[in-house]
């Protein structure tokens, strides 16, 4: 077997457009596992989302990396081993810019999400990740400042035509400390320093014992990119971001198995 560890993205990548993950996908990943090899999934969505969704995968032992691996916990026990957040003072400042643009924002802090825009994006958003958030009347900033909230994540939602703008403004603004990626053409997202999918798979190599040449990683949108860099294999689904595909192999799309076909024909070497 080429890669011990193969780590994979979730939406976009694993999961198809009408949120299901195709048998092929599945049964690939069992084959896999059955074979000896370690399957992971690090995902943008919390915990209270991706958990659920393991199952589906057969999934009820390992790890999974959640927020972005910002959070990273035990399948079985939901105990947490990796849980890394803003500087309250860092969150506040962003939020105080993002506000100030009248962005839809979302805060992510310990198993909850918060909202400030109760519209018809959150709604779209909760019915995709399966998780109702909380709308706060206020400022999310001063919520933080007040309630003294641990962020993780923090996330402009938007429409695909006003991303670049959200993403060019947050990224002039903050992308010299924190790490500024779009995760789909509806979201741009904001982690703490040092933590993107990179840290993740890094993170669980070193559990695991797997030299950095054995493990493997696929993905579909920016914040995708730096897992897949510091991977062995390196895997961009059909329907991935151009740059991506740009320096990793391109396998095909998510609606036709490209995570059973990156497994099966090279971390298994077998014909898919």
């Amino acid at each position: 077997m080429k890669y011990k560890l193969f780590v994979s993205d979730f939406d976009g990548t694993l999961v198809r457009a009408d949120g299901t993950i195709s048998q092929k996908n599945i049964d690939a990943i069992a084959a896999y596992r059955r074979a000896g090899g370690i399957f992971a999934v690090c995902t943008g969505r919390m915990l209270a989302s991706i958990m659920p969704r393991l199952k589906e995968l057969g999934l009820t032992e390992g790890y999974v990396a959640a927020l972005q691996g910002a959070q990273i916990a035990d399948i079985r026990t939901g105990a947490l081993v990796m849980d890394d957040a803003f500087e309250e003072g860092d969150a506040v400042h962003i939020l105080r810019a993002m506000e100030a643009e009248d962005l839809h924002i979302h805060i992510y802090a310990g198993m909850e999400f918060y909202a400030n825009k109760g519209d018809a994006l959150l709604e779209g958003y909760e019915r995709v990740v399966g998780v109702k958030g909380t709308v706060h009347e206020g400022l999310l900033s001063d919520m933080v400042r007040t309630d003294h909230l641990r962020v993780v994540k923090i996330l402009a939602m938007t429409t695909p035509e006003e991303q670049p703008r959200v993403r060019k403004f947050l990224a002039e603004k903050f992308a010299e400390k924190f790490f500024v990626a779009c995760s789909s053409e509806w979201l741009v997202e904001l982690m703490p320093p040092g933590q993107t999918k990179a840290a993740a798979l890094q993170f669980l190599a070193g559990r695991y014992g797997v030299a950095p040449a054995e493990t493997a990683a696929i993905g579909d949108q920016e914040n995708d990119g730096p897992m897949l860099g510091v991977a062995g294999g390196k895997f961009a689904v059909a329907n991935a971001a151009a740059p991506l595909k740009e320096f990793a192999t391109v396998v095909p799309s998510c609606e036709e198995d490209g995570v059973a076909y990156a497994i099966l024909h090279y971390a298994m070497g077998e014909q898919p």
